[in-house]
């Protein structure tokens, strides 16, 4: 009598699994705001602090550098060390979204906007 009616039950399915994955997505948004990596230059003469999202949240110049004839050498230092906090707050947000994608039960591979 409801012949062909099965369809109905796998949508209904797909989509709170579709809801489900939206919400951890979310979740994981916002663990990224409190998640922080450290970024070091000059064998840890200058470090920066981020969050996995990208926001900077402090910098540390060992005073010893701080000295005018090396000016552009700490320019170049607290780049080199922004840089490291970047590469590695994204190595880390691509572990977390490999981390939950596994969890879901989808390839760790797969691409999604974070």
């Amino acid at each position: 009598m409801f012949k062909g009616m099965g369809g109905i039950g796998d949508m209904a399915k797909m989509m709170k699994q579709a809801k489900e994955m939206q919400d951890r997505m979310q979740r994981m948004q916002e663990e990224m705001q409190s998640i922080e990596v450290t970024g070091e230059a000059g064998a840890g003469l200058v470090s920066v602090r981020a969050t996995v999202a990208g926001d900077l949240s402090k910098l540390e110049i060992d005073p010893s550098i701080l000295v005018p004839s090396e000016k552009e050498v700490v320019e170049d230092l607290i780049l080199a060390a922004v840089k490291d906090a970047q590469a590695r707050a994204k190595s880390r947000q691509q572990e977390e979204q490999k981390k939950l994608m596994q969890e879901m039960g989808l390839p760790a591979d797969m691409n999604l906007p974070i």
